[in-house]
C-alpha cells in the first residue's frame, strides 16, 4: 500500500520517514511516512497489535526502528536518547514517585534542570492551576484519585514546555465517565497551551472525539490520515469503514454515470439505487462496495410499492435505549442495522413488522480496489 505523506506550509513539528521496526520475526511497523503539525493534536488508533505504541516510543526514543527516520522541528532526532529529545511523555501507569508530594512530582524534572528553587515553586503553581488541582500540592500520590494522577502526570510531562507531548493509553486505567471528563481536560489544556500532541488510543471512540487528525495503523501500514469527519465520512477503505463506528456493506455494480447531475446508479442485489457522485475515478462497469451507516437509514411502514432507493424487509429485533431506538432488518438473506434517534418522534415498529429501509443519496462508494489489506 502507498502512503503519501501530507505536506503543509510550514515544518511539520514532526516528520516520520520510513519507519521499520520488527520484533524477532515479527514486522511490527512496514514503512510509516507522516508529518504532523505544529500545535495538532494527531492519534494513532488502530486494534491491539497494530504498532501504534511502537511508533509513539519510536517517537519518544525508547524505542529505536530498525530503520527510517524521526525529525523534530527540522533536526533529526533519530539517534538521541529520551532525556536528550524535546518531547516528553505521559505513561499509561503515569510512573508517578509515591513518595514525593503532587508538588515535588511536578517539579520533578525542573529540579533535575537545576531550575532554582523559587522559580520551581512558581511553574509548580501555574501548571496546579492548569490542572486545576490548586491547593493539593502537598498531598502524597496515595492520597489523590485517579483523575487526579493523571493530572499530575501530565502537568509533569508539560513542566519543561515539550515541543512534543506523548500519550500513551493515558485514560485506560480510568471509568467510563471519568475517561470523558479527563479527555475534555486533555483536549482543553492542548488547546491552550497549543502543544503538539500525539495520543495513541485502540478506542476509535475516543480517537474521533479528541483528535485534529486521525492517523489510522492496522497490520503495520498506515490506512488513513485524516480529520475525524474524513475517516468516518470518507473511509479509503473497508478496513476503516468497519473501524470506526459500525457499517453495513453491501456490494454493487455501476450501471451509469450521469456526471452533469452528479449521480450514479448502482445495482445490488436487492434492487437499484440512485446515489451522488463523489469520486471522479469510478466508471460504469465497476464493482463497488457501498457504505451503508445505521444512522443515515431510515424506516417507514412497508406498502409493498416500489420507490427510489428503498429496499422492502422485516424486523429481526429492536432494541429501545431512551435516545436510540437500534433495529435489525432482515432483507432477503441480509441482516442490516438501522439507527432512529428521536425515537419518539419517529414511527415504532416490533419484530415481524414488514418495512421499508430507505438509503440515502449521499453515501460514500469504495472501488473494489479499495478493499482492506
Amino acid at each position: 500500500m502507498e502512503h503519501s505523506v501530507i505536506k503543509t506550509q510550514e515544518t511539520p513539528m514532526v516528520e516520520l520517514k520510513n519507519i521499520y521496526k520488527s520484533f524477532g520475526d515479527v514486522r511490527v511497523l512496514k514503512g510509516i511516512s507522516a508529518e504532523i503539525d505544529k500545535g495538532e493534536l494527531i492519534t494513532f488508533v488502530g486494534p491491539s497489535g497494530c504498532g501504534k505504541t511502537t511508533l509513539l516510543r519510536i517517537v519518544g526514543g525508547f524505542t529505536k526502528s530498525d530503520s527510517g527516520r524521526v525529525v523534530l522541528d527540522g533536526e533529526d532526532i533519530s539517534g538521541l536518547p529520551p532525556n536528550m529529545r524535546d518531547t516528553k511523555m505521559v505513561f499509561q501507569s503515569y510512573a508517578l514517585f509515591p513518595h514525593m508530594t503532587v508538588a515535588k512530582n511536578i517539579g520533578f524534572g525542573l529540579k533535575l534542570e537545576k531550575w532554582p528553587k523559587k522559580k520551581i515553586d512558581t511553574r509548580v503553581e501555574e501548571l496546579l492551576s492548569l490542572v486545576h488541582m490548586e491547593g493539593l500540592g502537598d498531598r502524597t500520590i496515595d492520597r489523590i484519585s485517579g483523575g487526579q494522577q493523571q493530572r499530575v502526570a501530565l502537568a509533569r510531562a508539560l513542566a519543561l514546555e515539550p515541543k512534543v507531548l506523548l500519550l500513551d493509553e493515558p485514560l485506560s486505567n480510568l471509568d467510563a465517565n471519568l475517561r470523558v471528563v479527563m479527555r475534555e481536560e486533555i483536549k482543553r489544556i492542548q488547546r491552550r497551551l497549543q502543544v503538539t500532541t500525539i495520543f495513541v488510543t485502540h478506542d476509535q471512540y475516543e480517537a474521533m472525539s479528541i483528535s485534529d487528525r486521525l492517523l489510522v495503523l492496522h497490520d503495520g501500514v498506515i490506512q488513513q490520515i485524516g480529520s475525524p469527519i474524513e475517516i468516518y465520512e470518507q473511509p479509503a477503505n473497508e478496513f476503516i469503514a468497519g473501524f470506526v463506528g459500525y457499517v453495513n456493506f453491501l456490494e454493487g455494480t455501476i450501471d451509469a454515470i450521469d456526471k452533469e447531475a452528479r449521480t450514479l446508479a448502482v445495482s445490488t442485489e436487492y434492487g437499484k439505487l440512485e446515489i451522488t457522485l463523489e469520486q471522479d475515478d469510478i466508471k460504469a462497469g465497476d464493482e463497488v462496495l457501498l457504505i451503508l451507516r445505521p444512522e443515515t437509514l431510515s424506516l417507514s411502514p412497508s406498502h409493498g410499492a416500489e420507490r427510489q432507493n428503498t429496499f422492502h424487509g422485516t424486523v429481526e429485533s429492536h432494541m429501545y435505549a431512551g435516545n436510540l431506538a437500534k433495529y435489525t432488518v432482515k432483507i432477503e438473506d441480509r441482516m442490516v442495522i438501522v439507527d432512529q434517534y428521536n425515537p419518539r418522534d419517529s414511527d415504532h415498529f416490533k419484530e415481524r413488522d414488514n418495512v421499508a429501509v430507505t438509503v440515502p443519496r449521499n453515501i460514500h462508494v469504495l472501488k473494489r480496489g479499495a478493499r482492506k489489506e
